[in-house]
């Protein structure tokens, strides 16, 4: 064999020897990707602001379990607390959510309201009512579909098919189906016995836990456009009914602003019977309490903290049990324990404070 042939040779067995390397090296490098991906985990690594929550609730006396809606994320749940959450209306047409509440007698038994109701400029309708009735693991679309957007559901304490719904309406144009609607077979067939006119939607229903035929409402006229919103007119006010819902009175003078009023929260202290707290926007609002049952009016409260953005938020919620503490949510989170005259900001991770719900049980725990 000459020189030139023995080198020819000797390049073939080099040249196969080392494609035989790059795949052995190649091959070994897969099986250790492989292995080490074993032993990885994933972890959320951000963006951690999921964007607005405007429902919240819990279980009364159940530390773990607790509930929120999202204004175009649906309902989420978690079972150990907070710190875990799961999803549960993916897979149905719930998206955005205005309001929620777990029956009190039945905590399997929840209620959504879609279309979230603080309507800023860019906000998400919905379509209505729906019902679970195993704990959020299905859901039932059980009517009010013209609603567009609701404000607050309650339910009554002992039966859970009794159920009120504020519903706003349409926020950009008038329609019908809106004010304050009651059912009594759990959503099969509804009743409007609060309602004013087109234009005029409820904003925010609370009832006396001791006497829950004693119910509070208001109503507020409001319109938006893409580049503006209209907040008040003649149809807004706060109403009462002390039977049921079959009839209802306007509250108005013996303390409360005179005029045009605009957006009302209302609340009753479960804590004292008779009290009963309203957030009013006026040209002179502020926050009122009332010692019997709204004949009589006392301004608590001109602090202007409470009351800005006043379409945006203008939520009052009395703490069940110490009937000298009051909350009220605005960009910051406001508390008072001498019967709404001061008020002392609680911090919370975030600005834009919309909802909160305090268990009867144990004032203590809150979401």
């Amino acid at each position: 064999m000459s020189g030139r042939s023995k080198s020819a040779v000797f390049y073939q067995c080099l040249l196969v020897l080392s494609v035989c390397i790059i795949f052995s090296v190649g091959a070994f490098s897969q099986t250790l990707n492989e292995n080490s991906l074993k032993a990885m985990k994933w972890r959320q690594i951000g963006p951690f602001r999921g964007g607005r929550a405007l429902a919240v609730a819990g279980v009364a006396g159940d530390p773990n379990t607790y509930y929120f809606g999202a204004v175009a994320g649906g309902v989420w749940k978690t079972t150990n607390g907070g710190s875990t959450w799961t999803p549960l209306t993916d897979k149905t047409s719930i998206m955005s959510v205005g309001a929620l509440a777990v029956a009190p007698s039945d905590s399997n038994v929840i209620y959504v309201g879609t279309g979230e109701s603080c309507i800023r400029g860019n906000i998400s309708y919905g379509d209505g009512m729906y019902k679970s009735t195993d704990a959020g693991k299905t859901w039932t679309h059980i009517g009010l579909e013209d609603s567009q957007h609701i404000a607050r559901i309650f339910v009554h304490p002992k039966n859970p098919d009794l159920v009120y719904v504020a519903a706003l309406g349409h926020a950009y144009g008038p329609n019908d189906t809106r004010g304050v609607f009651r059912s009594s077979d759990g959503g099969k067939t509804w009743q409007n016995i609060l309602f004013k006119d087109n234009k005029t939607g409820a904003i925010d229903l609370d009832a006396d836990p001791q006497n829950p035929r004693i119910l509070y409402a208001a109503l507020w006229e409001a319109q938006r456009t893409p580049w503006s919103l209209s907040s008040g007119g003649p149809g807004s006010g706060l109403y009462k009914s002390t039977d049921g819902g079959d009839t209802w009175k306007k509250l108005e003078g013996h303390g409360l602003p005179e005029g045009v009023l605009g957006r009302i929260g209302v609340a009753v202290s479960p804590a004292k019977s008779g009290r009963v707290w309203a957030l009013v926007e006026a040209e002179d609002g502020a926050l009122f309490r009332s010692d019997d049952g709204g004949e009589s009016w006392e301004r608590t409260s001109d602090n202007e903290d409470l009351r800005r953005r006043f379409w945006y938020y203008g939520h009052v919620f009395a703490d069940p049990s110490h009937a000298e503490t009051v909350w009220v949510l605005n960009l910051q989170c406001w508390k008072s324990t001498d019967g709404g005259k001061t008020f002392t900001a609680v911090p919370t991770p975030h600005g834009d404070n919309h909802d909160l719900w305090i268990d009867p049980r144990d004032p203590r725990r809150m979401i």
